[in-house]
């Protein structure tokens, strides 16, 4: 039975896929009385996505930026919610289910909202060598590896030795792949003369590598310009105009378009992201006779991004939505080529969703809206006192802009401890340029358990959804 049709009989089982700020913020909006709710993520916790670049320049601990789902959970809405941690990995539509390697869910709404991954254009061999940051697992693996190399590069008997290890290349000028390069600048110009004197700051090499004209492209001008100044402050290379043709791990080489070798230690790739995939099982006529799961089926579309209305009802499916990153919607006309990848469209569909469910539970399908975001503006931050504000009628850069994003994330994150505790390491960074999180610490490879190898990704790794 649709939705549409307003005849809720029954508590209605909703499974909501990804804990992320669409997926929970849904469930925090829809009515527990009415609904049995069950989320899924890979991950036992909420992560904070924004700041994932601190971890991974040890500007702030994982713990700090992640959060407990089942106590967020269980805060709003006591034993109303459940959660299964697990890897959702197929989507049956015929049956009504979702199928992760330890169980099988039931539904008879689905929510999915399991966000993006890495995008390496046809260079799939990327994932095994270079380093990304769409996970807290992914940062902390980033900031493992740059401390180990500092440390190796400070015991080198030679200039080129050094050099040999410290060249980093974060391929990507948007608004990560800018973050990631000025923390890693503010490691060369601050940290290196205080805690490895032994390795001179023309040693380290930082490089960012953007195919269009300007960094922040989805940005003003102005902010771009402002961000490519603060870079080169921080002594960071910026080549603009050419992407990455090929890297070469063995050599540590990466070589670009326009023919230009660069050394790299270290490959950073915040370049592009695709979303989330699953095997889809659709009914007679979608692909086949709709027995067999399906990789790509109609509703898929640009980018792996399931096709919505303005209602966020996947494109052909009944009592199945998408939000967040992981959807595509037609029919705002304000967007016409889909939503902006932000948080902020996420939390405004989330709560969208919920609310018209409930409305339709409740039996006031007149209260139903469809879905029109609302853009609050952007921002991204090059280092202390360096940022770039875009908002609506207000573009400014610079120390206010620093503040304006450190109070905009600060209040964003979940959970009063973790807020402090991202406060307390922001003012004591600040004031003495230094951090008791340069700690090296590797996570042990044994014993092996096969058992809970279900709640790893496909390359034994966890990671957000």
């Amino acid at each position: 039975m649709s939705l549409t049709d307003n005849e809720f009989t029954r508590r209605k089982r909703v499974v909501v896929i990804g804990g992320g700020f669409a997926g929970l913020n849904f469930v925090k909006h829809l009515d527990p009385d009415a609904f049995d709710v069950t989320l899924v993520d890979r991950n036992n916790y909420h992560s904070f996505p924004p700041l994932f670049y601190q971890v991974a320049s040890s500007g702030l601990d994982p713990a700090s930026i992640c959060f407990p789902l089942r106590r967020e959970l269980r805060k709003r809405h006591g034993r109303r919610v459940r959660f299964s941690m697990g890897r959702a990995e197929e989507i049956d539509t015929v049956g009504h289910r979702v199928i992760t390697p330890l169980e099988e869910i039931p539904y008879d709404i689905l929510v999915v909202a399991a966000g993006t991954t890495n995008n390496f254009f046809n260079m799939g061999y990327l994932a095994e060598s270079v380093y990304t940051m769409k996970s807290t697992a992914e940062a902390l693996r980033c900031r493992n590896d740059i401390l180990a190399l500092l440390e190796r590069a400070s015991i080198a008997t030679s200039s080129e030795e050094r050099r040999r290890l410290l060249d980093f290349v974060v391929i990507g000028g948007g608004p990560t792949g800018v973050e990631i390069a000025g923390a890693i600048g503010e490691m060369k110009r601050y940290v290196l003369p205080r805690e490895y004197p032994l390795i001179s700051q023309d040693e380290m090499s930082i490089t960012i590598v953007e195919g269009s004209d300007r960094l922040l492209h989805t940005m003003s001008e102005d902010a771009s310009a402002a961000a490519l100044r603060s870079l080169e402050s921080l002594m960071v290379n910026v080549r603009l105009g050419t992407n990455m043709k090929e890297y070469d791990p063995d050599r540590n080489r990466v070589v670009l378009a326009d023919g230009t070798q660069l050394d790299a230690s270290m490959v950073i790739w915040t370049a592009g992201v695709t979303a989330t995939s699953f095997r889809w099982k659709t009914s007679a006529g979608e692909e086949g006779d709709g027995s067999a799961a399906v990789a790509h089926p109609s509703f898929v579309g640009h980018g792996g991004r399931l096709m919505t209305d303005t209602g966020c009802r996947v494109t052909g499916l009944e009592d199945v939505y998408a939000l967040g990153d992981i959807s595509i919607m037609s029919g705002d006309p304000a967007f016409p080529a889909g939503h902006p990848q932000l948080a902020q469209v996420a939390l405004q569909q989330g709560r969208l969703l919920a609310r018209n469910l409930n409305a339709l539970s409740a039996g006031k399908a007149s209260k139903v809206k469809e879905f029109r975001y609302d853009d609050k503006g952007s921002m991204a931050t090059v280092g202390r006192n360096r940022a770039v504000v875009d908002l609506k009628h207000l573009r400014f850069h610079g120390f206010a802009a620093w503040m304006v994003w450190m109070f905009i994330h600060l209040i964003s994150i979940l959970g009063m401890r973790n807020k402090i505790t991202v406060l307390v390491n922001w003012i004591w960074a600040y004031f003495n340029y230094s951090t008791s999180l340069r700690l090296l610490i590797m996570p042990s490879r044994r014993p092996d358990n096969n058992d809970l190898g279900a709640f790893s990704g496909k390359d034994g790794s966890s990671g957000d959804s």
